[in-house]
């Protein structure tokens, strides 16, 4: 793809959301009970966890502010989930009531247009909130940062993102199939993504099998922290988080186009 053909799809995806935006902050107290609620949401969470740490000061080897960077890890890629990619949540209505045909005949990808239809304001509340925890925890960890180093947790981290992403993607995409006006599969799915908040030693064998091999959530926050800390007899797994990144993008998109591909309106 041209240099110039991916500069135009950013301008449009950018002004594709800014119309959203503006639409949104037309309700300005809708926007300030999203981000206070999302806050608060992430709050709750932490205060759980010091409640924990205030017993039990070690899990597994894994302090605090370890579990404070594993958490941060997954409220970010939240966060830039619902914020900038929002209407990959919105695609199993715009399948189940024929939108997506009007998607098809516009000169723009539609997987683009589809992830661009809606912005999560409460996105921004997990930024501000995932990005101060991670702030806070990468200062109070136990690691002797270098440029390499730092250039290193910059793809890792990106890297985590784009896993979410996709696993977002993939699951909304079975909408195509199952055809029905909600999401269930995919938020199902999200809610199991839940467990990646915490060191993934704390659960059984399966569980850990499950988020590493079959739905790959252990590498949106404790493969790359553990690969970052070096921790753990798997901390080399960590430093694969960059080619799981690739394969979930691959597979999302194999997904998205197979299920565009079946796609076949109301009917009416």
């Amino acid at each position: 793809m041209a240099r110039t053909d991916v500069r135009r799809l950013v301008r449009l995806y950018r002004r594709s959301l800014g119309a959203h935006l503006r639409a949104t902050l037309e309700y300005e107290a809708d926007f300030w009970l999203l981000v206070f609620g999302a806050v608060l949401t992430q709050v709750v969470g932490l205060v759980f966890l010091g409640a924990v740490f205030a017993r039990v000061p070690h899990i597994n080897g894994w302090d605090f502010a370890d579990v404070a960077l594993i958490f941060s890890l997954v409220v970010i890629a939240e966060g830039i989930g619902s914020l900038f990619f929002e209407g990959t949540w919105h695609l199993a209505w715009r399948v189940n009531q024929g939108e997506v045909d009007y998607l098809i005949v516009r000169p723009y990808p539609v997987v683009l247009q589809v992830m661009s239809a809606n912005i999560g304001l409460n996105g921004l509340g997990n930024l501000v909130s995932g990005g101060i925890l991670l702030g806070w925890s990468l200062t109070r960890v136990d690691v002797r940062w270098s440029a390499g180093l730092v250039a290193a947790a910059v793809v890792l981290f990106v890297s985590a993102i784009l896993i979410k992403l996709a696993i977002n993607l993939a699951t909304n995409a079975s909408s195509f199939w199952l055809e029905s006006p909600f999401s269930i599969f995919a938020f199902a799915l999200h809610q199991v993504g839940d467990l990646a908040r915490y060191p993934m030693t704390v659960y059984a064998v399966g569980i850990q099998a499950a988020l590493t091999l079959v739905v790959p959530f252990a590498f949106v926050s404790f493969f790359p922290a553990s690969a970052l800390l070096d921790r753990g007899e798997f901390a080399w797994v960590g430093w694969l988080t960059p080619l799981v990144a690739a394969y979930c993008l691959a597979m999302a998109a194999l997904v998205f186009r197979r299920g565009l591909r079946r796609y076949e309106s109301t009917g009416s």
